[in-house]
């Protein structure tokens, strides 16, 4: 159970990433509200998986999925490139967090 709370905490994270583009520096209220609850809702499900997983794999896995879902949402939303380079690093998290899975 602690995994699957820890995958949409992960998925908040995309989302409030995601979201602090559309606030125009918190200036519009609805991207802003959503970006709140998304960064409340992110905590709030990480902390609940905290309760069973080593902090060290949790906010790695949490961290480095929002990472490679930030980059893939800002190829898909906002037109940013996608070089070799990227797509690397984003296969050595994808690494890492399997890994950390595996170990714990």
């Amino acid at each position: 159970m602690s995994w699957i709370l820890l995958f949409f905490a992960g998925l908040l994270e995309i989302a409030w990433a995601t979201g602090l583009k559309y606030t125009d520096g918190f200036t519009r209220l609805w991207p802003t509200l959503f970006t709140l609850i998304a960064v409340v809702g992110s905590l709030a499900l990480l902390a609940l998986a905290l309760r069973q997983l080593p902090l060290s794999t949790a906010y790695t896995v949490w961290m480095g999925f929002g990472a490679m879902g930030t980059v893939i949402t800002g190829y898909f939303l906002f037109g940013e490139q996608l070089g070799a380079l990227r797509l690397g690093s984003i296969a050595l998290i994808l690494v890492g967090i399997v890994g950390l899975k595996l170990t714990s």
